[in-house]
C-alpha cells in the first residue's frame, strides 16, 4: 500500500515516495500533498521545500523562520519588561526604517516560497476540479502571510512619514519635578481668519512614572500673563504682559512674531515658545514642549478616528455670520448640536469645542476639555488599527511641536499608561475661579491651586475635594427679552461661581452624573424649531437661559 511517507522503488527505479514524487500516487492523495504544502509553507514558511522541493531552499528559508520567531519572542519580552524601549525602536527614524526594510525583504522571500510551492505541487497533477480550490488556497495564503508583511511594511512607513512632519529632530526632553507637561494650543487659522493664534491654550501634565495626567486649562483673555525666568520677554516685561486691555495672552504669539523674533535666535516657532514660556509663568511649572494644531487639522483627526462619543448637557449653536459687531452678536445659527448623546463628526465636533455664543469662554473651555478627554479615550488599538492611514495622514496637519521625534516612544507608553486613568481637571477662570479672575489674576493662588492639582493622588498633600474637576459652564445670567423662561435648579447651579460652591461638592474629573436639559422649565421639549424661534423674535437671553448647561459634558 502506497503512503505519504513510503520511500520504495518500482520495477525500473522509479521512486514512489508521494510527497516528492507525486505522479505515481493517487488524486486524493495528490491533493491532500497539495494543501498540506499550502499550509506548511503559511506557518513554516521552508519546510515545504525541505520535505518536497530545493532542500537548500528549505534549509536557508527555514533558518530565517527560525530568527524571526526569535526576534518577535524578543519583541514580546521587551513589551512585557521595557514596553517605552520598544516603542522608541519602533518610532525612531532609523530604527523604523531599518524594520520596514525588513519587512519589505521578508514579505518579497515568503512571495517566492508560495510561488516555488506551486511549482511543487504541480497542479498539472490534479484533478481538474481541484486545480482551480488549489490556486484559490495558495493566493490566499499569500495575501494572509506575505501580504500581512508588505501590509505591515507600509504602515510602519505612512507613521514614519507622519512622525517627521509632526515632529522634530531636538533633543529630547527630561522631566521637571516628575511630570512632563505640554502645552496643547488650538490655532484658530481657518480659512476665514488672518493669522495663526492661539484660541485654546490647555497644559495636558502627566506624571512621568504612572501616567497619572490633569489637564490644566487657560483663557485665551487672561491678562497680565507672567513670563518664566529664563524667557528673553522676561526683560521686555518684567512685572507681567500688562501693555493693557490688548495684552491678552494669547496676542502673545502675534507681538513676538511680529517685534521680538530676535530674541529667539534658531528657535522655528519664537511665538509659540514665547506662548509656552508665559503660561509656564503664569501656572508657576516648566511646560518644555508644545503642540499647535490647526481647526481643519482637528476635524480631519476626529474624522479619521470615525468620530467622538460625547454626553452633551446642554445644545450648543453652529454660529452664523457676525451680524452686530459692537455686541457680538451673530445671525441665524447655521445649526445646532442637540444636548444628551451624541456621536459627532469632526465638524460637529469642531463647532462644539469652539461655539460660545449664548455663553462664555469658560463654558467652551469645559466643553474643549471634555472633547481631549473623549479623543483619548476612544483612540483604542481597535481605531488605530482599522484607521490607522487617515490617523496619520490627518495628523500632518499638526502646525507645529518642539517635541523630539527621538522621545516619542516613552511618550506613547506614558499615553497608554494614562488612558485609563481619571483625568483630573483645573481651570484658570470659571468654574474654579471667580468670573472676574483672568484680569486681574492672583498668580500665588495659581501657583498654589495648581501644585494642589498635580499632587499625586496617594500623596501626602493630596485632597481631590480641594480642586474642581467640574466639566461645567460658569456665569451667572439675569433674564431678559421678550420671552423669559426660568432657570431650572440645574440650570443654575451650573452657572454658579466655583469660589461659592462648597469644596466637599465638586464632580469627579470624569463626571457624567449630570442631566442633559434637553426641556424648557414648563416640560417644553427645546427644539432646533424653538431655539431658532427666539433668535427671530431677538431674544438672546430666552436662548441663553435654555443652554446654560452646555458647558456640561462627558466623554462616553
Amino acid at each position: 500500500m502506497t503512503t505519504m511517507n513510503q520511500n520504495t522503488r518500482q520495477p525500473g527505479g522509479a521512486l514512489t515516495d508521494p510527497v516528492r514524487y507525486p505522479s505515481g500516487a493517487s488524486a486524493p492523495v495528490r491533493t491532500k500533498r497539495a494543501f498540506v504544502l499550502v499550509l506548511l509553507t503559511l506557518f513554516v514558511p521552508g519546510s515545504a521545500q525541505i520535505v518536497a522541493g530545493d532542500r537548500k531552499l528549505g534549509r536557508l528559508a527555514l533558518r530565517v523562520t527560525l530568527a524571526v520567531w526569535a526576534v518577535a519572542i524578543l519583541a514580546l519580552l521587551i513589551a512585557a519588561l521595557n514596553r517605552s524601549l520598544l516603542l522608541g525602536i519602533v518610532t525612531h527614524p532609523v530604527g523604523s526604517l531599518v524594520i520596514i526594510v525588513v519587512l519589505i525583504a521578508l514579505a518579497l522571500g515568503w512571495a517566492f516560497l508560495f510561488l516555488n510551492t506551486l511549482r511543487i505541487i504541480r497542479p498539472v497533477l490534479l484533478a481538474p476540479g481541484m486545480r482551480p480550490i488549489i490556486a484559490v488556497v495558495l493566493v490566499a495564503a499569500t495575501v494572509l502571510g506575505s501580504g500581512s508583511l508588505g501590509y505591515l511594511a507600509y504602515v510602519l512607513n505612512v507613521s514614519r512619514n507622519a512622525i517627521s512632519s509632526i515632529f522634530n529632530a531636538g533633543p529630547a526632553i527630561d522631566p521637571v519635578d516628575g511630570r512632563y507637561n505640554f502645552l496643547m494650543m488650538g490655532g484658530d487659522a481657518g480659512d476665514d481668519r488672518t493669522g495663526r493664534r492661539p484660541d485654546s491654550l490647555s497644559v495636558i501634565s502627566v506624571d512621568a512614572k504612572t501616567g497619572e495626567s490633569a489637564i490644566i486649562s487657560v483663557p485665551r483673555n487672561l491678562q497680565n500673563a507672567q513670563f518664566s525666568e529664563d524667557s528673553p520677554m522676561r526683560k521686555i516685561y518684567p512685572d507681567g504682559y500688562n501693555c493693557g486691555d490688548e495684552c491678552l495672552i494669547n496676542a502673545v504669539n502675534t507681538e513676538v512674531t511680529n517685534k521680538y523674533q530676535d530674541l529667539y535666535p534658531g528657535v522655528a516657532d519664537p511665538g509659540a515658545q514665547a506662548t509656552l514660556e508665559a503660561v509656564s509663568g503664569t501656572l508657576g511649572i516648566t511646560v518644555q514642549a508644545y503642540v499647535l494644531v490647526d481647526m481643519d487639522g482637528f476635524a480631519k483627526l476626529i474624522d479619521a478616528m470615525g468620530g467622538i462619543r460625547i454626553k452633551a448637557g446642554g445644545w450648543v449653536p453652529i454660529s452664523g455670520p457676525v451680524t452686530d459687531e459692537a455686541n457680538g452678536i451673530h445671525g441665524m445659527p447655521d445649526g445646532w448640536i442637540p444636548a444628551g448623546d451624541q456621536h459627532l463628526d469632526g465638524f460637529h465636533a469642531l463647532w462644539y469645542g469652539r461655539s460660545r455664543e449664548f455663553v462664555d469662554d469658560y463654558a467652551r473651555i469645559a466643553r474643549q476639555q471634555c472633547v481631549q478627554q473623549a479623543m483619548l479615550k476612544q483612540l483604542d488599538p481597535a481605531t488605530l488599527l482599522t484607521k490607522f492611514e487617515d490617523i496619520a495622514n490627518a495628523g500632518t496637519k499638526v502646525v507645529d511641536s518642539n517635541i523630539s521625534s527621538s522621545q516619542l516612544g516613552s511618550f506613547v507608553d506614558l499615553a497608554l499608561k494614562s488612558k485609563n486613568q481619571p483625568v483630573k481637571r483645573l481651570t484658570i477662570g470659571p468654574p474654579d475661579f471667580d468670573a472676574s479672575f483672568s484680569t486681574v489674576p492672583d498668580f500665588d493662588l495659581i501657583h498654589s491651586r495648581v501644585q494642589q492639582l498635580l499632587t499625586p493622588s496617594n500623596g501626602p498633600k493630596a485632597n481631590d475635594s480641594l480642586v474642581s474637576n467640574t466639566v461645567q459652564g460658569a456665569g451667572p445670567i439675569a433674564a431678559s427679552g421678550p420671552v423669559q423662561p426660568q432657570l431650572s435648579l440645574q440650570q443654575q447651579a451650573a452657572f454658579q461661581p466655583a469660589a461659592l460652591k462648597p469644596a466637599g461638592q465638586q464632580p469627579s474629573p470624569s463626571s457624567s452624573d449630570f442631566t442633559p436639559v434637553t426641556t424648557t422649565p414648563d416640560g417644553t421639549p427645546i427644539t432646533e424649531e424653538l431655539l431658532n424661534g427666539l433668535k427671530a423674535q431677538g431674544d438672546e437671553q430666552g436662548i441663553r437661559n435654555l443652554v446654560a448647561t452646555n458647558g456640561q459634558c462627558a466623554p462616553l
